[in-house]
């Protein structure tokens, strides 16, 4: 049995109409082989999917759109599982200086 990280992509819908928000996960898959284990991350992804009514009374669902990324990984002290660079837009000076 080997360890994967999937990458899950959820679209959040409310009362039928998209959101323009996702929900983005990272889940832990036991599989013998990526075909299994993209099988069974997609298993999961839609076992998780929901719908509730939130406290304005809508319909909100989560949907699944995409299992975006699987990966081998090996489950031990310090195992990287997800690193991401970002970049943004320097602020040339904070608002609160003169």
């Amino acid at each position: 049995m080997n360890t994967f990280v999937a990458q899950i992509i959820y679209s959040i819908e409310c009362e039928g109409m998209p959101t323009d928000q996702y929900e983005e996960e990272w889940r832990l898959v036991y599989a013998d082989n990526n075909t299994s284990a993209l099988n069974e991350a997609q298993s999961i992804a839609r076992n998780e999917e929901a719908t509730i009514i939130d406290r304005h009374g809508r319909t909100v669902c989560w949907r699944l759109l995409a299992v975006k990324d699987l990966q081998p990984v090996n489950v031990e002290n310090g195992a990287l599982l997800f690193s991401a660079i970002r970049e943004v837009t320097p602020i040339a000076a904070p608002i609160w200086i003169q």
